[in-house]
């Protein structure tokens, strides 16, 4: 199922390699003594967990991964922690309720892994390679929301890095040179007309983290160790004309974000796709690519972000399709999601999956959907019906 990249032969490796190969053992759980019950005593009580990893694991899948581990050390528990953290509310978003420790996690755990990204994502694994766009030219509008009802747009993508564990389980050494990369990728950016500088966030105060939007670590975060040594090497990167802001070593090795304040989705699009181009193509010549599997599309920590990693948002000023009673089969049929956010006014709107379409067509979906809401929200303002602006099943 999976195409593992042979290892690059090395001469004065190949010399001892029988010796350095009887020294790996085959089953990595060996080298640990972890004071464990059989599976069954170990299994979790997951009668109250709303996650998608609470409604798809059962002991006979435990059972399969309990004595695996990944060459750095995560084992199944270490991948399912969060949602036993966080077990979820029936009545709102299902979470996925795991997180990938590293690259590998994906592979070994497959069993697990390809069962949520399916139900998260509503979309089948095959054997196809995901397909992948970042041709912004593509984008039909997203230039044209009516400013009446859209407030303001924020795209943005995450990538993880080729031979790094992901922040829930990589070490500080590995943080601070994911930061060292980060600063060499970034300063090209800059010889690129795009300037920008690097702030570390153990030296930012009171008002720029309140610039930046910056929250100190939530508990959820601290128990699931993503904010381990918080803010030690985590910092961020943001272009002195605010078109673009990149995370580094928060929730995921890399986010880029570009957000606009005139709801311009194809600026803020075409903004994330050349600069992630440019940045993918610099982390490939410091020969640390960013992570890519054959059947999975770019991954990073959470299942939820595979495929493109892409999220596209739009905050909307909605009042009266907000109180229709179709409007969660028309959110489904247009596969986008609305969140509330601080403001009663504002909802936003954005893309319920990241795995199974491009990166333009993710985008594409939204703009439709964005421009949808606006049309029925006009009607009913009106005191019209909009059952025939109901989409079709996509």
């Amino acid at each position: 199922m999976w195409k593992v990249k042979p290892p690059a032969d090395h001469p004065m490796e190949t010399r001892y390699r029988p010796i350095l190969e009887s020294l790996v053992s085959p089953d990595p759980m060996s080298r640990f003594h972890l004071r464990r019950g059989s599976p069954e005593e170990e299994f979790p009580d997951l009668c109250r967990n709303s996650t998608w990893m609470g409604r798809i694991l059962t002991p006979a899948m435990y059972r399969r991964q309990f004595n695996r581990c990944t060459h750095s050390g995560v084992i199944f528990d270490d991948v399912i922690r969060p949602g036993l953290e966080e077990p979820g509310d029936w009545s709102g978003p299902v979470s996925v309720g795991c997180v990938a420790g590293d690259a590998q996690s994906y592979i070994l755990f497959c069993d697990f892994f390809d069962r949520v990204i399916e139900a998260h994502h509503e979309h089948k694994i095959t054997n196809q390679t995901p397909e992948s766009d970042f041709n912004y030219d593509n984008l039909k509008g997203g230039d044209d929301l009516d400013r009446s009802y859209a407030a303001c747009c924020e795209v943005s993508v995450v990538r993880g890095v080729e031979d790094f564990c992901f922040p829930s389980h990589c070490s500080r050494g590995e943080r601070r040179e994911l930061l060292t990369l980060a600063r060499r990728a970034l300063q090209r950016l800059d010889e690129d007309e795009l300037l920008g500088r690097l702030l570390l966030l153990e030296e930012l105060n009171q008002e720029q983290q309140k610039e930046l939007n910056l929250n100190p670590p939530s508990s959820s975060q601290l128990r699931t160790g993503v904010a381990r040594d918080w803010p030690d090497a985590r910092a961020v990167w943001v272009s002195k004309d605010g078109s673009l802001v990149v995370w580094v070593n928060m929730e995921d090795h890399l986010r880029l974000v570009s957000t606009r304040d005139d709801a311009n989705v194809a600026e803020a699009f075409k903004c994330i796709c050349i600069n992630l181009q440019k940045l993918e193509e610099v982390y490939r010549v410091l020969r640390h690519p960013f992570i890519w599997k054959q059947q999975l599309g770019w991954v990073s920590s959470s299942p939820a972000d595979v495929g493109t990693g892409l999220r596209v948002t739009v905050h909307l000023r909605l009042q009266h399709v907000l109180k229709h009673k179709r409007l969660q089969d028309v959110l489904k049929r247009l596969r986008i999601r609305m969140d509330k956010t601080e403001s009663p006014a504002l909802y936003q709107v954005s893309n319920a999956a990241t795995f199974g379409t491009s990166e333009v067509v993710l985008t594409q979906l939204v703009v439709d959907g964005v421009k949808l809401l606006i049309a029925m929200e006009k009607r009913l303002e009106g005191g019209r019906d909009i059952d025939e602006l109901v989409p079709a099943q996509k």
